[in-house]
């Protein structure tokens, strides 16, 4: 997300464009594609923004994911992790995780869209969006009889 992007959506909600929201949203950009806990992005921020409290990290997380700035994944670990929204997405990616070392590898192609289809036609239903998750062994952790 473009920084005057970032600055006239939080204008729109009547938030302000503070050191603090620009050093997450600075972060997030950096690592986009890692799918991030708020304790990972505070450990990030520090660095450049010592000052910063987690606090203020949840709290600008949570503001993010109000207005739609980051989405908010479970990958069933008891972390709630966030990665940017992407406005060109009109379905989220999906997600592949490793029950073994716990990696997330991201799909980008939409591998439901004719299932959609006949859902909508054979149920009357407006599918907007969905979220899937398949859980497995990483190419790393497989063995090798596997």
């Amino acid at each position: 997300m473009k920084g005057i992007d970032f600055k006239e959506l939080l204008k729109e909600k009547g938030c302000k464009l503070t050191t603090q929201r620009r050093a997450v949203l600075d972060i997030l950009n950096e690592h986009s594609g890692e799918h991030l806990s708020t304790e990972e992005i505070y450990e990030y921020v520090r660095k450049t923004c010592p000052e910063i409290g987690l606090a203020t990290v949840y709290r600008t997380v949570q503001l993010f994911e109000e207005i739609k700035i980051v989405d908010k994944l479970n990958f069933d670990d008891g972390c709630s992790r966030y990665e940017l929204s992407s406005s060109e997405e009109d379905h989220h990616h999906h997600h592949l995780i490793c029950e073994s070392c716990g990696k997330v590898i991201e799909v980008e192609e939409d591998l439901l869209e004719g299932l959609e289809e006949q859902i909508e036609k054979n149920y009357i239903f407006k599918i907007r969006n969905h979220k899937v998750k398949f859980y497995g062994i990483c190419s790393k952790c497989m063995k090798p009889s596997e």
